[in-house]
């Protein structure tokens, strides 16, 4: 296979002509050939090859051509010679995400990171944003959204693409019979489609309990635990935090906390502050539970509670964005630290915590050696996607890790996530980190297409 970045232009022919210029012709040893066969993502057709005195890397496609496999747009892209005779364009990468049916802000909030993302993927691929309702199965096309060049969509109707990076918004969406279909319609079609859908919690937990090369860093967690396991873990940790196993952004969650001398404690959030009571005994403690939580503790998760550094006397935890790279390895891309607020259970931005880059947070607690305790922890964050990929049964590129690390610098993790918020890179000192994060999602994207090795123009 060779593989190069070329420039694309359009004739107004209407035959099924392709014309490359005589470095292609050379690069992909096809000199001789008077027809080949052209292709962009399952579109393939056969067409007649005209050389062309031009310097530079540079294919011609014919209108014929063109909407034949339908090919969006000019300007450069990646080609691969397969088996001497075919000329793959592409690829085509597919930005999988929902939202209103508008035509400025198609996919909601989330419209520009999809625009970020395809102003990158569009150097050197064709890139598009898609909703479920965009796709006609029947014709296996896509009436997906491009930019144009002044950076506001516009509609093209392309082949299925090579490559789906999932960011389905909500968890409903996700696990919903109509994206289950969708996503074994397009593994049939053997399409790589990454991240599959939003972990939970208590998988997570039990994916890693029996792998000895990370358990040490997952905290003692249960999955609906009884209300005697539940007392058993306090009298056991002192501290035990009661979380859904579905949720995000610290909604729902209890920190349990157990005094010998003064009792039973209960912190939680409702209606936008903090809120602390205190029980006597564990069966009243209990019983609130049950009142608050009824039917729905089915799918609560029962976590250690870990004493975790802190900065004016407020924990510190930290998010590790992690991405697959263009060779197919996990890298740590972004860091944030996250400060939790005055009474709050949890370190999110939303509940008052406030964000600080890893090296702010970390000299304050470990002053010259804070270089260390971070390179340690990226490490840890390194073993623990590995092992979570290893156990996982779908495709993986990125994972958001909640990490923190107690009084005596052990390393926890405490939530895995596939879809990663990107909070962090709104800290000024962080979008450089923003920025590669985007690129790395390109990257893994051009990997999982075959189309990973390429050539300067």
């Amino acid at each position: 296979m060779s593989l190069t970045l070329c420039n694309l232009h359009f004739t107004k022919r209407p035959e099924k002509i392709i014309y490359l210029s005589n470095a292609l012709i050379k690069n992909f040893q096809l000199s001789g050939k008077k027809n080949i066969h052209i292709r962009l993502g399952k579109n393939r057709i056969q067409v007649n090859l005209k050389p062309m005195k031009k310097s530079g890397k540079h294919i011609y496609l014919s209108s014929g051509v063109r909407s034949a496999i339908q090919v969006p747009t000019t300007g450069g892209i990646l080609v691969k010679n397969v088996e001497g005779d075919e000329v793959h364009l592409g690829p085509l990468i597919g930005i999988l995400s929902d939202g209103p049916l508008s035509a400025t802000k198609p996919f909601g909030s989330r419209t520009g990171f999809v625009k970020q993302l395809l102003r990158e993927g569009n150097q050197k691929s064709y890139t598009f944003g898609f909703t479920p309702r965009d796709i006609d199965w029947g014709s296996e096309t896509v009436y997906g959204y491009f930019l144009n060049s002044s950076g506001g969509f516009v509609r093209k109707r392309v082949p299925l693409p090579d490559v789906i990076y999932n960011r389905l918004p909500s968890r409903r969406s996700d696990f919903s019979h109509s994206t289950n279909q969708l996503r074994d319609r397009f593994e049939r079609r053997n399409i790589p489609f990454f991240n599959w859908s939003f972990f939970n919690k208590s998988d997570i937990y039990k994916l890693l309990e029996d792998d000895q090369t990370v358990n040490g860093y997952v905290p003692e967690s249960h999955l609906n635990p009884s209300m005697e396991l539940i007392n058993e873990m306090l009298e056991k940790h002192q501290i035990v935090y009661y979380k859904p196993s579905s949720g995000s952004l610290g909604q729902g969650i209890y920190r349990l906390t157990y005094l010998p001398s003064r009792g039973y404690f209960c912190r939680y959030r409702k209606a936008g502050g903090n809120v602390l009571l205190r029980f006597k005994t564990f069966k009243s403690l209990a019983r609130m539970l049950k009142s608050k939580l009824g039917s729905v503790s089915h799918d609560y998760v029962a976590q250690q509670g870990i004493r975790l550094i802190e900065i004016d006397r407020c924990p510190i935890d930290f998010r590790f964005h992690m991405h697959k790279n263009g060779n197919n390895k996990w890298v740590v891309v972004g860091i944030g630290a996250k400060k939790a607020g005055k009474g709050s259970i949890t370190t999110h931005i939303k509940n008052g915590g406030s964000l600080m880059t890893p090296e702010q947070a970390l000299t304050k607690t470990f002053g010259s050696r804070s270089s260390e305790v971070l390179q340690k922890t990226k490490d840890v964050a390194i073993k623990l996607a590995e092992a979570i990929e290893f156990h996982h049964k779908h495709v993986l590129g990125e994972i958001g890790f909640d990490l923190g690390i107690d009084q005596e610098e052990h390393v926890w993790m405490f939530e895995a996530n596939a879809k990663p918020g990107r909070s962090i890179f709104r800290h000024p000192q962080l979008r450089t980190e923003g920025k590669a994060s985007v690129e790395h999602i390109v990257d893994h994207c051009l990997y999982l297409s075959q189309f990973h090795q390429r050539e300067d123009l």
